[in-house]
């Protein structure tokens, strides 16, 4: 699926992770909105999303993450492939056209509609129209520098919204540290065996 009009970049460094947007709205081919937010934090703050495609659309997404989040109780792989599973087999939510980028302290996921739950080997994954300039600066960045995550994504940004017409340098980022995860992993297995029985 081709997704227009933006670029969402998280990149995960050691225990931090950097959630990264720019602002451009375009419709068809002008553009509507420079400044728009893409990135938001959800659960209380210990989890980031950022969307790429139609904003109504994304918006629609976002609160049925956050509906899964209060469901799962933060838990983000759980509310992740409770998402998609819906997404997937609700007929309205079939017609939606975006992608999200969610992250917490330790774990990143790309949702499609399609049934795609994709967490990234080295930590570093793209969505929207720039998304394959910006994830190819930011693993440059990763490999050669020492650069902090959001350093990198906001860098990866500025050289993708160079290239790509629908990406501009407004860019909105939120971070996240380990330590603010939203639980210990050995809790939330805990909880999901009892969910289990």
């Amino acid at each position: 699926m081709k997704i227009r009009s933006t670029t969402v970049l998280a990149v995960r460094r050691g225990a931090r992770v950097a959630v990264a947007a720019d602002g451009q709205v375009t419709l068809d081919k002008t553009v509507v909105k420079s400044g728009a937010h893409k990135v938001r934090r959800l659960a209380g703050g210990k989890i980031i999303a950022g969307f790429a495609g139609g904003a109504a659309d994304a918006f629609s997404l976002f609160t049925r993450f956050e509906e899964k989040l209060e469901q799962y109780r933060g838990r983000l792989e759980r509310s992740a492939v409770e998402l998609v599973r819906d997404w997937r087999s609700d007929r309205a939510l079939r017609r939606l056209e975006a992608l999200l980028l969610v992250a917490d302290g330790e774990r990143t996921f790309l949702l499609s509609g399609t049934g795609d739950l994709i967490e990234p080997d080295d930590g570093v994954m793209a969505i929207g129209s720039g998304g394959d300039c910006a994830l190819a600066a930011a693993r440059a960045l990763i490999r050669h520098t020492r650069m902090e995550p959001e350093a990198v994504a906001r860098e990866s940004l500025k050289i993708a919204s160079e290239l790509d017409i629908y990406t501009n340098q407004e860019i909105v980022c939120e971070t996240l540290s380990a330590e603010s995860s939203s639980r210990p992993a050995r809790e939330e297995a805990g909880e999901d065996e009892k969910e289990s029985r």
